[in-house]
C-alpha cells in the first residue's frame, strides 16, 4: 500500500480518537503514570529501607544499580510494560464507539474498505506503541545518565535489545484488545474481559498442568497467547536477591509472540469482513 495511502488511514483514525476526551484523559493519564512511576523507583525503595531501618535493619540502596545501564533496561521496561492495560482499555474504547455511534457504517460509504478500516485500527496501535517506546527510550537515557556513576558506551547499549520487545509486547496486547472489541463490541463487557484476561488464561493453565504431569508438558505454557507477551521482557528484579534471571530477549519468545500477534490482527479482519455493520 502507498505510504500516502497509510498516512491516510492514520489521519482518519487519529481524527476520531482525538475527538474524544476519553482519548486525552486515557493519554495523559497512561503517560503521567508511566514517566513518574519509572523515575520514582528509587525514592520509593528509599522509603522501604526507612522503614526497614526503624526495625533495626540496615539497607544500602545505592549499592542496587536499579538506574544503572545496563540494569535499567531491563528494570524499567519490563515495569513499564505493566501499564499496557491503560492504553489497550482506549484501544476497546476507540473499536467500540465505532459500532455505538454507527463511524463504521459511514466510513464505509464514504469509501473505505473493510481491510482499509481494520488496517487503520492496526496503524493505530503501531502508533500508539511507538509513542509509548519513544518516552520510555527518553525517560532511560536521561535516568541512566544521572544515576549511572560512570557510563560507558558499551553499558548504555548493552540491554538496548529489550526496548523493540517492549514495542512488540505493547503492540501484540493492543492487537489482543482490538480483537476483543470487535467480538463483544461492548466497551464495558470488553473491560471487564480485557481486566481478567490473564486470570482467564491462568486457570486454562492451571486445569490443563494440573490434569497432567507439568514436568512433560510445562514447554506449554510458552505458547499461551498472554504468556508469550509476558515473556518477551522477563522479570528481572530477583537478580538483586542473587537468583538468576533471564537477561536477555528471547527469540522463541518473540517468534510465538509474532505468531499470536498476526493471528489477532487477521481474526480481527476476519471477523469484522463477515460482521453486519
Amino acid at each position: 500500500m502507498p505510504t500516502a495511502n497509510v498516512l491516510h488511514l492514520v489521519k482518519i483514525d487519529l481524527k476520531k480518537m482525538t475527538s474524544y476526551r476519553t482519548f486525552w484523559v486515557i493519554c495523559g493519564l497512561y503517560f503521567i503514570t508511566l514517566f513518574f512511576t519509572t523515575v520514582s523507583g528509587l525514592g520509593i525503595l528509599r522509603w522501604i529501607a526507612g522503614l526497614v531501618e526503624d526495625f533495626g535493619a540496615s539497607v544500602n540502596i545505592n549499592r542496587i544499580p536499579l538506574y544503572h545501564f545496563p540494569d535499567i533496561w531491563q528494570n524499567l521496561i519490563w515495569v513499564s510494560g505493566l501499564f499496557k492495560l491503560v492504553l489497550a482499555i482506549m484501544v476497546v474504547i476507540s473499536i467500540t464507539n465505532e459500532y455505538q455511534y454507527r463511524t463504521i457504517r459511514q466510513n464505509i460509504i464514504d469509501g473505505l474498505s473493510r481491510w482499509e478500516f481494520i488496517l487503520s485500527k492496526i496503524l493505530m496501535n503501531v502508533l500508539l506503541s511507538l509513542m509509548s517506546v519513544a518516552m520510555l527510550l527518553m525517560i532511560i537515557l536521561f535516568t541512566g545518565m544521572i544515576y549511572t556513576p560512570s557510563p560507558e558506551w558499551v553499558d548504555i547499549v548493552t540491554g538496548m535489545e529489550f526496548l523493540p520487545a517492549y514495542f512488540l509486547e505493547i503492540f501484540a496486547f493492543l492487537s489482543f484488545a482490538l480483537m476483543l472489541g470487535i467480538f463483544v463490541k461492548r466497551s464495558g463487557l470488553t473491560i471487564v474481559l480485557l481486566l481478567l484476561s490473564h486470570m482467564i488464561e491462568g486457570i486454562f493453565k492451571v486445569n490443563i498442568f494440573h490434569e497432567n504431569n507439568e514436568d512433560s508438558i510445562g514447554w506449554l505454557k510458552q505458547f499461551f497467547p498472554l504468556e508469550s507477551i509476558t515473556n518477551l521482557v522477563p522479570m528481572p528484579f530477583p537478580r538483586y536477591a542473587f537468583q538468576q534471571i533471564q537477561d536477555y530477549v528471547s527469540i522463541t519468545a518473540v517468534v510465538i509472540a509474532l505468531g499470536w500477534t498476526f493471528l489477532f490482527n487477521y481474526v480481527s479482519y476476519v471477523k469484522f469482513s463477515k460482521s453486519d455493520i
